[in-house]
């Protein structure tokens, strides 16, 4: 997968901004551009048009911060689109790819997702949207058909992306599909700009891309957005309609991992969560029993 480009990324966001959203007046004939044209996002931003033409065919080496955030300020970027302008801003003209170590969670964040018990559903995800660990309820509530053991073994750790747009059965469950399809595209184009040289995340791209129309029209329109808060709406197969807000805890000794917590936002919701939390017990208790039955001392 080819890695965006500031040029790229300048384009599709000059194209959402009209000459009225920043005070301009058109005359004449109609204009070849659906948002503003080059020479005058350059003439707002204070800077000449020849050298935005060449900060966006690539050519003028490193962008100054007082240009990046004046482009950002006509642009009318927020925060988290700005902040990718700066990412692509920074990367090398041709960056090579690096196969990074696999991720595995820190021991604080696995000691905080245990301290949550089973009553409150949660996720641990990694830089890559791949799962690094779940409590039983988290699995249950987002990926009951996936192993539960899964994110143990590296070869077959769930990966949310993947599972968002090449699973059917991930897909049913969620009833805002469409809201969170975007949310997700959105965000792994943040990452993509916060680490332009990880091989894995390119080829995850690349895969999805390929494999889904609806992953490939929404990494088209080039929005960039932070996820950290939002609203699941889903139609569980064990429990029923089940409405959570998610919010995620960042982690300072690993910024790249994100622990998802799930919590109900309705009486309803509340009341699935308890059935889930409680069905998750029943299973537990059978393998409770048998390794108690393995601890057993023979009495011959």
């Amino acid at each position: 997968m080819e890695l965006e480009s500031i040029g790229a990324y300048l384009k599709t966001r000059r194209d959402r901004v009209t000459p009225a959203d920043v005070g301009l007046r058109v005359y004449g004939a109609a204009r070849r551009v659906p948002g503003l044209r080059r020479e005058e996002l350059a003439q707002l931003a204070g800077v000449s048009a020849g050298y935005y033409t060449r900060l966006e065919q690539g050519q003028a080496g490193t962008a100054s911060r007082q240009v990046l955030d004046a482009l950002a300020k006509v642009l009318r970027l927020d925060p988290a689109e700005t902040a990718h302008l700066h990412n692509l801003a920074r990367q090398p003209t041709t960056p090579r790819l690096v196969r990074p170590r696999p991720e595995r969670p820190h021991p604080r964040v696995l000691a905080l997702l245990a301290s949550l018990g089973e009553t409150m559903p949660a996720v641990v995800l990694g830089r890559r949207g791949d799962v690094l660990a779940w409590n039983r309820t988290g699995h249950a509530l987002v990926a009951e058909h996936v192993d539960r053991d899964a994110p143990h073994d590296l070869a077959r750790r769930p990966s949310v992306p993947r599972m968002f747009f090449l699973d059917p059965l991930a897909r049913d469950l969620h009833q805002n599909w469409e809201e969170l399809a975007r949310i997700h595209v959105a965000y792994l184009r943040l990452t993509a700009g916060r680490y332009p040289t990880d091989a894995r995340l390119a080829e995850l791209i690349g895969e999805l891309a390929m494999r889904s129309p609806d992953f490939a029209k929404l990494w088209a329109k080039g929005d960039v957005s932070d996820c950290t808060v939002g609203t699941m709406r889903l139609r569980h197969p064990t429990v029923g309609r089940v409405d959570v807000d998610y919010q995620v805890w960042l982690q300072p000794e690993s910024p790249d991992h994100r622990l998802e917590v799930y919590t109900p936002n309705d009486t309803a919701s509340a009341d699935a969560l308890r059935l889930l939390s409680g069905h998750v017990a029943d299973d537990r208790e059978p393998e409770a029993a048998r390794a108690a039955a393995v601890r057993l001392p023979d009495s011959s």
